[in-house]
């Protein structure tokens, strides 16, 4: 019998089978919940749609997230396949490339806006259209990254992005706690994923990053997999409002000192 028996999941933000939300799916899969994704554009329905398929995914729907008509569409999607959804995965996120180099004070007037509709504003889109399909005692994880605490470099407005996504998840917390449905953030240590691609000198820090985490290794998919089940299922039902960290303990450490 598996944590998530007869649950239903719905995760957004799956990219190929190196993206954080795919250790997720794969996590929640693996002890029983009955999985839904969704996609953008014709290129990541050829990477998206076989790997939701071999989970025995029942709901595969395009949802571009800003488009409010298109979030409408898919919420009724899901109340006809699943009746109700008891996890919402949001691993989405975005900014332009151009935004993320050089000084944060060049951002964009545009350039921040759609970094923050698309990475912040989609999170609250989603439970505010899904709001009467969320079942009681529903678990709602988003994903998030240590630069919305301290700079962190070739970051910038995405940074900003996930301060405005941390404190989203307080307030619908705060607003769904009566409900006694959950809104936590993961916050992983730097993973090769195509997001991180995107972010120059990336590799470096990748590199660099088991050497200083006091767990000296990198960390996986499958580590923010294990940590997401842990927030689903019942075993974490006084958790709400957090960002858990799951980056080998390295947004504890200030100054590494080369010998």
């Amino acid at each position: 019998m598996g944590l998530l028996d007869g649950k239903k999941a719905l995760i957004l933000g799956v990219a190929n089978d190196h993206s954080i939300a795919w250790g997720i799916a794969q996590a929640l899969h693996a002890e029983g919940a009955e999985l839904g994704f969704t996609y953008v554009g014709e290129a990541l329905e050829r990477r998206v749609r076989p790997l939701a398929t071999s989970l025995g995914a029942t709901l595969i729907e395009p949802c571009d997230v800003q488009s409010d008509e298109q979030i409408d569409t898919l919420m009724g999607r899901v109340r006809e396949v699943f009746g109700g959804i008891d996890i919402l995965i949001h691993a989405i996120g975005f900014a332009n490339k151009e935004e993320l180099n050089g000084a944060y004070l060049n951002t964009s007037r545009e350039g921040f806006r759609l970094a923050l509709d698309v990475s912040v504003y989609s999170l609250t889109a989603l439970v505010k259209a899904g709001r009467d399909l969320l079942n009681p005692g529903a678990s709602i994880i988003t994903l998030t990254y240590h630069g919305s605490q301290q700079v962190a470099q070739n970051y910038n407005v995405m940074g900003v992005a996930k301060a405005a996504l941390e404190a989203s998840v307080r307030y619908l917390a705060n607003d769904l706690g009566p409900e006694g449905i959950r809104v936590n953030a993961i916050s992983a240590g730097p993973i090769r994923t195509l997001a991180a691609s995107g972010i120059s000198g990336f590799r470096n820090l990748h590199k660099q990053f088991a050497g200083v985490a006091p767990l000296r290794r990198n960390i996986t998919i499958d580590d923010v997999g294990k940590a997401a089940l842990w927030l689903c299922s019942d075993w974490s039902a006084g958790v709400t409002s957090e960002t858990i960290y799951v980056d080998g303990g390295f947004h504890n450490i200030s100054v590494t000192l080369q010998d």
